[in-house]
């Protein structure tokens, strides 16, 4: 990938944060799913941790920097699109180190990532050394040749602590501190989402899958979501699908999953470029 070619993809992610309608930003787990992603009209994709674990035979949370590293630089080179990183808390990386991990994932061909206020052991850092940490993330990303996009995530609702003022409180406080665009999942209902949106002046993204009646593209693009990401839920239903198709064969000893499967010159002929 040439200099040009990432200037031009992040210039691309960045416009479509700016632009009238919410864009939803599917989250590939490998490069097959990329290309799908690409073929179906997408405009731009996100890595998801935990579909890229599951790939490797592994739980979530438990892969490293170099093997995203090596995942981003798959993703990359798969298609055209714009690409942006699921970094988790960074990889535990300090405050000191956590430059380093930007530059990396940009090296590999990202053109953003979001970053999580919890380690790795599911604690929510203190808002304080949370709000040093974006700072730090934001003065990497600044630092490159390119508008590298920063997402902050507040994981209160994933932490166990679904507190709307909090995790608004803290998300203030990542926007203030340069976050490009706020992340809080798990939200539960309309009025939470409508309430964060109201609450900050930076482009919001919520992930749609986690479970319960997520509302639709058009009704979150109402509410004054500007991104929608998906997160594991299509790594989910994928291996959703291949689960139900052993259940069968091992149960039943039939194999009518083959009906509902992607006809193979179809599926061939997707990943030709």
């Amino acid at each position: 990938m040439t200099g040009s070619d990432i200037a031009r993809r992040a210039r691309t992610f960045r416009l479509l944060h700016d632009g009238p309608r919410a864009f939803v930003m599917p989250n590939p787990w490998d490069a097959g799913t990329a290309r799908l992603v690409e073929r179906a009209g997408f405009a731009a994709i996100a890595t998801t941790s935990a579909g890229h674990a599951f790939s490797h035979g592994i739980p979530d949370g438990r892969a490293s920097l170099d093997a995203l590293l090596v995942h981003v630089a798959e993703l990359a080179a798969a298609t055209s699109l714009p690409l942006s990183v699921d970094l988790e808390d960074g990889f535990a990386a300090t405050v000191d180190t956590l430059g380093s991990v930007v530059e990396a994932v940009a090296g590999a061909g990202a053109v953003g990532a979001s970053i999580e206020d919890r380690d790795r052991s599911g604690e929510l850092y203190p808002i304080g050394v949370a709000v040093e940490r974006v700072e730090a993330f934001v003065a990497a990303a600044r630092a490159l040749s390119f508008p590298f996009t920063v997402t902050a995530r507040c994981e209160c609702f994933l932490a166990g602590q679904p507190d709307l003022d909090e995790t608004i409180r803290r998300l203030r406080a990542y926007e203030s501190a340069g976050a490009d665009v706020v992340y809080a999942p798990g939200l539960a209902s309309r009025d939470q989402i409508r309430a964060v949106v109201d609450a900050v002046e930076s482009p919001v993204n919520v992930v749609a899958g986690l479970g319960g009646a997520t509302p639709s593209v058009s009704e979150l693009e109402r509410l004054g979501v500007r991104r929608i990401s998906l997160g594991s839920a299509l790594a989910r239903a994928g291996f959703g699908a291949v689960q139900r198709a052993l259940d069968e064969v091992q149960t039943h000893g039939t194999f009518g999953f083959g009906a509902d499967a992607t006809p193979y010159a179809a599926l061939n002929a997707a990943m030709a470029r």
